[in-house]
């Protein structure tokens, strides 16, 4: 895939992050060609409204689906607009654009079908506890598993806007699996992050919340995601009689 023929699309996911969402936007816009859609998660602040005033379509979810269930909303109307790209990262201003092109460059090369931007250094102890676990658990060979700053190809956006995606709580190892499970390559490049300037991880703020996490993610991988048919373009691009 030349990058001249390709149709990239930056898909945010954003829950009340109205104090740096029009940063993100602005910053993305001004770096790159690329349209951006912020798919707001029932914010119950501004976050919608300021993205939009930064210049990026906003998509107004009337109920809180999570950070995944946001995404899989991006990627189906990503799909239905044309796009056969699409760069994930967060509202938060934790992911610097500027690497935009080293995550898109592997799927240009036909390396890989979904691209992970790694920054292993920024984990927490209960992080990386938690991604010690998984690496055991699943066999997946990746360094920075819960990493949302993410690149796809039109594949993947097929596959993981499939029913067989939906209701997933975490976009990192259901995610993952899923596409392991379809033979789709995953892999990582290094990347620089920023830390947070407000709030803090919705997994990774205690304890509690990480053996939650843990739980909830070993079931799912009990259960073998993404085991089972494979998923067509078509099933998804085609009109429906």
């Amino acid at each position: 895939m030349h990058m001249a023929d390709a149709h990239p699309v930056v898909l945010i996911p954003a829950r009340n992050e109205a104090p740096t969402i029009g940063v993100v936007v602005t910053e993305l816009l001004a770096r790159w060609d690329y349209p951006v859609i912020v798919i707001d998660d029932a914010s119950t602040d501004d976050t919608a409204k300021i993205a939009e005033d930064a210049g990026s379509e906003v998509i107004r979810l009337p109920l809180q689906l999570g950070a995944w269930g946001a995404i899989q909303t991006g990627f189906r109307y990503a799909i239905w607009q044309g796009y056969d790209l699409a760069i994930t990262l967060d509202g938060d201003g934790q992911h610097d654009s500027r690497f935009l092109a080293q995550l898109l460059a592997p799927i240009a090369a036909k390396e890989a079908d979904v691209v992970i931007g790694a920054h292993p250094a920024r984990a927490s102890k209960a992080r990386k506890w938690a991604w010690s676990y998984f690496r055991w658990l699943t066999g997946l060979r990746l360094e920075d598993i819960t990493s949302g700053f993410r690149a796809y190809n039109l594949a993947s956006m097929v596959l993981l806007a499939s029913r067989e995606a939906t209701l997933l709580d975490y976009q990192d190892v259901g995610v993952l699996l899923i596409l392991h499970r379809n033979k789709l390559r995953t892999r990582e490049v290094d990347v620089a992050m920023t830390p947070r300037t407000q709030g803090a991880s919705r997994v990774f703020d205690s304890w509690w919340t990480v053996g939650k996490y843990m739980l909830q993610t070993s079931v799912l991988c009990a259960a073998r995601v993404g085991f089972g048919r494979t998923h067509r373009i078509k099933d998804l691009t085609e009109p429906r009689p």
